[in-house]
């Protein structure tokens, strides 16, 4: 089978030519892909965000394909089955200690925290009852193909960026109705944004200096600030003197502008802008290259800030990974009622071939989205 892999060199991913894998314990299953994405986590790997000795691997920890083979001692799937492959952390019935070379022994690929490298023909999902979710059947209503497979691309987006933009609301303690500042114009910050909207936001803020992407959430309802003309702060204390109730840093920031590091005065703008007991949400940290062989390297943020601020206010302050399995079945089930389409955010959709010349568009910032699309069975 063909895949994309990392062999440890920055800027630089490879099409190789592997084995397909084969059911190694009674929990697995064999997912024939249709569809996987190149996620942000991924970009960080091919900046050469850390370094592993333990390469090469397959990239991409998101997916969307159909059962070809299961273990014996998996039972809520049969061959044939269309499924997603979420993008989660390690379940209950997995060793939270094993090392980086055993956590790619079980096919965990450059999303360090995922299930199964899915930029490939076919991926081996470990503890399959748990890892995986069903697509509802569709009714045949003489939709076209190109219709089924847009909101296939729907589904897929559901394993991994729109779980984490929708967890990051949560981060921040978000409730129906309040208003909330998002912070980064990556795809998760626009994620962010769509979720916010789903969930009734009263008033959304949306802070980048990426002119396009700013041009994106402004058309689905946001209020864009360019922080290379204008002060967040001051801007957003303007529309809400109080400040909002939620505010989110999606890290994007850094990436889309090509800024210097900027956490401390994001987390220092987001302290201003809410409201006394409001709520401050982080995802993971702004990133450097580091020669840290760790790949949990990049969960763990690092940043300082004045405490006199958040003393006077107050506010819930979280920041960690989102997991996309807690959350992709509800988005999954909003998705099959024509409740939700965050394929909007898709910029182009590629064969597997063109994966090498897409990762350099996409560390370029060029594309918002990739999605990869492989022939089918």
């Amino acid at each position: 089978m063909q895949a994309v892999t990392w062999g440890g060199n920055p800027l630089q991913v490879n099409l190789s030519t592997l084995p397909i894998p084969e059911i190694l314990d009674s929990t697995d299953a064999i997912v024939k892909v249709s569809l996987s994405a190149i996620c942000s986590a991924d970009i960080h790997t091919y900046n050469g965000a850390y370094e592993d000795k333990e390469v090469p691997w397959v990239m991409g920890h998101e997916a969307l394909g159909i059962i070809v083979e299961v273990g014996n001692s998996v039972t809520s799937f049969s061959i044939g089955d269309k499924v997603v492959v979420p993008d989660q952390g390690l379940n209950g019935d997995q060793d939270e200690d094993l090392s980086t070379a055993e956590l790619l022994g079980l096919g965990l690929g450059s999303g360090f925290y995922s299930t199964t490298g899915c930029q490939a023909e076919y991926v081996r999902v470990p503890f399959a009852n748990d890892n995986l979710f069903p697509i509802p059947s569709q009714v045949d209503n003489g939709s076209s193909k190109s219709l089924v497979e847009n909101i296939d691309i729907d589904y897929l987006l559901a394993s991994s960026i729109f779980a984490t933009g929708w967890g990051a609301l949560d981060l921040a303690g978000y409730q129906p109705g309040d208003s909330v500042a998002i912070f980064g114009a990556g795809p998760i910050g626009l994620m962010a944004v769509y979720s916010a909207i789903l969930r009734g936001a009263t008033r959304i803020f949306f802070v980048d200096g990426d002119l396009q992407r700013l041009s994106i959430a402004e058309g689905l309802g946001a209020m864009p600030i360019d922080l290379r003309y204008s002060d967040p702060t001051a801007k957003i204390l303007r529309q809400e003197p109080d400040g909002v109730l939620r505010s989110v840093d999606c890290v994007g920031i850094e990436a889309a502008n090509k800024l210097q590091l900027r956490e401390d005065k994001v987390l220092q703008n987001m302290t201003a802008i809410t409201k006394v007991d409001g709520g401050i949400g982080r995802l993971g940290k702004f990133q450097a290259n580091s020669s840290s062989t760790s790949p949990w390297q990049f969960l763990l943020p690092t940043f300082q800030v004045a405490m006199s601020g958040l003393f006077k206010k107050g506010p819930r302050v979280r920041s960690g990974a989102i997991d996309s399995a807690f959350i992709a079945p509800q988005l999954i089930e909003m998705i099959s009622k024509g409740k939700a389409k965050p394929s909007f955010i898709v910029s182009s959709i590629i064969g597997l071939n063109q994966a090498p010349q897409f990762y350099e568009r996409a560390s370029q910032h060029l594309e918002t989205k990739v999605v990869i699309k492989f022939p089918s069975l």
